[in-house]
């Protein structure tokens, strides 16, 4: 199965982001070429989730600019889409319902399609307090991918998955993109699912791009002896950052004990 590139381009150019006093991003310089899957990883508040939010415009940056196809990017589009950690699904809507929110006709035989290519067709009319946690997740994509998207932001969606249904969803996710083609940004905290999914794992630290690894390992991806290469090369970096961080901490915690002494 080829890989189609009907995704946009994504340049992302000197991006700061404060919070209030707390600077989050530091002068990000990104560019995702149209139909990649990019993979964000890094410890936990080093700015990834942050990043995916000013690409989709739910966040606007302090400082820089963010493209889509040359076009500033400077309200929601609806050719991005966004899937969270938790799949946001109206209990009060039928599964179908749900998914036609995603559209902008509120088609029908739409909605009936994109559950068919999530295979959820046959839970078209039930309420979602009756899915697992992995259907509601399907559904969620079936909702995004309903409206057609260019780009497709994922924000850590199989993180609180078993271990079978989340690879099950990658296959799947891996699956839509290649016969779809969108552009596809993914945070996870999860080395092995960066290097699974990607052809870049971007890790971020301290607020900047401290690694950007391309990974050229054929599809379908087999976890040998290259795949373990590419894991324990970022996962390793990734380490590495977490171990330089602790020991700061030592050494405030032993200036600060010594002083009190």
């Amino acid at each position: 199965m080829s890989e189609q590139k009907n995704g946009v381009e994504i340049r992302i150019e000197k991006v700061n982001k404060d919070f209030g006093k707390f600077q989050v991003l530091k002068s990000i310089n990104l560019t995702i070429q149209p139909g990649e899957f990019v993979a964000l990883v890094g410890q936990s508040g080093c700015g990834k989730s942050t990043l995916l939010r000013l690409i989709s415009h739910l966040e606007t940056p302090t400082i820089g600019d963010i493209y889509l196809d040359e076009q500033l990017v400077e309200r929601i589009n609806p050719d991005i889409r966004y899937l969270f950690q938790e799949a946001r699904l109206l209990p009060w809507k039928t599964v179908i319902e749900n998914v036609k929110i995603g559209s902008k006709d509120r088609s029908n035989e739409k909605a009936l399609q994109a559950l068919k290519e999530v295979d959820l067709v046959d839970k078209a009319d039930e309420w979602p307090a009756v899915l697992s946690g992995g259907q509601k997740q399907r559904v969620s994509l079936a909702r995004a991918l309903v409206g057609k998207p260019k780009v497709l932001l994922l924000d850590e969606p199989l993180g609180a998955l078993d271990a079978l249904t989340r690879i099950n969803m990658q296959i799947l996710i891996e699956k839509l993109w290649r016969e779809q083609g969108f552009t596809v940004v993914l945070v996870t905290h999860d080395v092995s699912e960066a290097v699974y999914l990607a052809n870049r794992v971007v890790l971020i630290e301290d607020g900047q791009v401290a690694l950007d690894e391309q990974i050229t390992l054929a599809r379908p991806r087999k976890k040998d002896s290259s795949f373990a290469y590419f894991e324990k090369h970022i996962l390793d970096r990734v380490m590495r950052n977490k171990d330089n961080m602790e020991d700061s901490e030592d050494e405030a915690f032993n200036s600060l004990s010594a002083f009190q002494r």
